[in-house]
Order: C-alpha cells, then structure tokens, then sequence
C-alpha cells in the first residue's frame, strides 16, 4: 500500500510526512536525516549519547523550514527501543517513514569473541531494529521502513564476527517484517559498501586500501548511501528488498577487503 497521501511538491516528495532516524547525529544517519528534510519530511532525531551533535542536526533541519525534534534511548536496552516509537510519537505524532541505521561496529575474531560480544551486537544491530519496526506497524498505519544492512554480511569477515552475524540476522528479519507486515507497512533495506573509514580509523588509508576491492573500484559516497535510501521510501511497490550501494563487491564473495 502507499504512504499516506500528502499534498506533494515534487521537488520535496516526502513534504507533510515525520521520519524518525535512529543514530541520526553522526555520519551517514546524520546525512539521512539531513536528506530527508530536504525532501520535505518532518525528522525525529535518535541518539544514543550524542547531545550536542544530535541537538545540532535538529537545528539545521529546522532551518531548512520542517520540523525537528531530538529523542534518546539507548538501543543496547530492549525496553528502551521498544519504547522509542510511542516516546517519538509523543512529540511529533505516527511515524511515516523509519531509517533504522544506529549499529555497533566492533572488532571480534570467531576464536576469541565472548557470548556477551554476540549479543551484544545482535541486540544493538538486530533485536532493536526489530522492536523499533514493529511498533511502527503497530501504528495500524502505512508506513516505509528502511533498514541498513552491510555489504560484507554475504562474505567471511574474519575481524568482525558478532557483527557479520547481527547483520545476517537482520537481513532475515527485514524479509520476515515485509511479510508480516504487508500490506500497510513496506519493508526495504540498503547494504553499504565502503563508504566512510570506522571511528577511530584514517579516513584516507583506510579508504585508500579498499579503493579497487569492488568492481567499480571507486569509494562509494554518502550521497549515493542517502539516493538509495530515497529510491526504496519513493518507490510504493518495493518491498522486502536489499539495495547494495557497494559498487558490485557482494558479488565478488570471498574474504572481505580481498
């Protein structure tokens, strides 16, 4: 089914409607978010323990004439996820469009990862997308939910095992929650490729290194990320698809970064 019907300028094709962006302060949910108001919708800003940056992020968006409002929860806490769409709701009314992007990006090796490191990937990265999306379709709305996924989940990634696995999981779930939750609700995901270097790592090495492991042997951008993610919330009869912004590398199988 389609969102609900808005008076429309197509230049903004998603004017009258309320996002909510989980991780929305810092790098690609940041761009998302930015993204979405440009086209017009109205943004609920997730965070974590980012404040100042998320309180920032907000404040541009009103500039650009939408509203905005800031919302935290910590994800690693089911409770909290599962309460984050009525505490968003509370301030800006139903959710139209969900962008689950907040993840954890841990190192963690199959030989020495603990089971608190598998759950605890699985909780931030799986469990919690879920509980979010659900109480969007619990909304009785319709309503598009984007979920991030990875490019690497569909290869061996030996340094980051918990969270190879937290992204499986939630692939299963976003086919799953596009069953289930059809037909009012639609249910899409993007997998990145290599886009921006991990926290903590040189943008420009990092990236340097990785530049000709896809077909396409460029580095992918945040703008194609956010064109993606566009494509599936304006599209009305996607749903239960990936969309691998990552220049063809989840074809090419095999070890990540090989």
């Amino acid at each position: 089914m389609d969102l609900p019907q808005h008076t429309q300028d197509t230049r903004k094709p998603l004017t009258g409607r309320t996002s909510l962006v989980t991780g929305a302060a810092k790098r690609i949910g940041r761009h998302v978010a930015l993204g979405l108001a440009r086209a017009g919708a109205n943004v609920i800003v997730h965070y974590g323990s980012a404040e100042v940056e998320a309180k920032e992020v907000a404040d541009t968006i009103r500039a650009s004439g939408v509203d905005a409002w800031t919302v935290q929860a910590d994800l690693d806490d089911p409770q909290q996820a599962e309460a984050l769409v009525d505490r968003s709701a509370e301030q800006a009314g139903p959710i139209d469009v969900l962008i689950n992007n907040a993840s954890i990006f841990p190192e963690g090796r199959l030989a020495d990862c603990s089971a608190q490191d598998i759950l605890a990937n699985a909780r931030i990265n799986a469990v919690a997308p879920f509980l979010i999306a659900r109480a969007v379709a619990r909304q009785g709305r319709q309503a598009a939910i984007v979920n991030f996924l990875d490019a690497r989940m569909v290869d061996h990634d030996p340094l980051h095992v918990p969270y190879n696995l937290s992204k499986r999981m939630l692939l299963s779930l976003t086919k799953m929650m596009a069953l289930e939750f059809a037909p009012r609700v639609r249910v899409n995901a993007v997998a990145p490729g290599v886009i921006l270097a991990p926290v903590g790592k040189d943008e420009e090495s990092y990236l340097a290194k990785l530049v000709t492991s896809n077909p396409l042997q460029r580095i992918g951008t945040v703008d194609q990320v956010l064109d993606a993610v566009m494509f599936l919330l304006q599209n009305e009869f996607i749903t239960g698809q990936v969309l691998y912004v990552d220049g063809g590398r989840h074809m090419k199988g095999s070890v990540y970064g090989g």
